[in-house]
């Protein structure tokens, strides 16, 4: 097994219109392919493309990897075929808005090393069918339930909930903390996700983001959040 990160190239090209902008520039047939699955094949001339139908927008569309050497053209011919959808170049402060306007978690942010699925939401990729790591302290943490959820969040009173920010009660007393957090451009307005305490995870349940000393208002919601 070799490490080939450091010459590898990744381009995400997201969005509804993504195999429409695509399709001239490869002969496998992009809008077939099932989310999270991948296939390697020929792509804008260039042998040995891995085109995969992954992402982290929620607006699906197709992440490609390929050799640095080749970075240059596949840029362009990706730009070229398309302009008629109207393709532009997009930073990843708006992947990290889109990911987390469907809810999605992100890694070092949601959950790392110290959270567990179950807290995070995410059972549904927790099968104890058989054994694997930590499997018995999950499995024990299933039947006797969490401590903590995570929880989407959106803000009733003028503020934004942003990373590591304290949430409260009512009384003041902290219960949680801000995991992720932004002013949303698609839906214009303020939300996150964090953990609280499971007595506080339940929908419409008030809560208060501690920002510079001030308790704000906001409230738990479920994702995907909406306008």
């Amino acid at each position: 097994m070799k490490d080939i990160s450091d010459r590898t190239t990744l381009l995400a090209i997201q969005g509804p219109k993504a195999a429409e902008a695509l399709q001239s520039l490869t002969d496998v047939d992009l809008g077939s392919m099932e989310y999270y699955t991948f296939k390697k094949g020929v792509f804008a001339g260039v042998d040995n493309v891995v085109i995969s139908a992954t992402g982290y927008t929620g607006a699906g569309g197709f992440e490609i990897y390929f050799d640095n050497d080749h970075a240059d053209a596949i840029w362009d011919a990706v730009f070229k075929a398309g302009e008629k959808v109207g393709i532009k170049p997009i930073g990843l402060g708006a992947r990290d808005t889109l990911r987390l306007e469907m809810g999605f978690c992100l890694y070092g942010n949601d959950i790392d090393d110290t959270t567990s699925p179950l807290e995070a939401g995410l059972g549904w990729i927790t099968k104890f069918s058989k054994e694997f790591t930590n499997s018995t302290a999950l499995q024990q943490q299933k039947q006797e339930g969490v401590g903590r959820k995570l929880v989407g969040i959106e803000m009733i009173d003028r503020g934004i909930p942003r990373h590591d920010y304290e949430i409260t009660d009512a009384e003041g007393n902290v219960i949680g903390k801000v995991t992720s957090g932004t002013q949303s451009p698609s839906l214009q307005k303020a939300i996150g996700m964090g953990y609280v305490k499971t007595e506080f995870a339940k929908e419409g349940t008030e809560l208060y983001i501690k920002i510079r000393d001030n308790q704000i208002k906001a409230k738990v919601v479920k994702p995907p959040f909406t306008a």
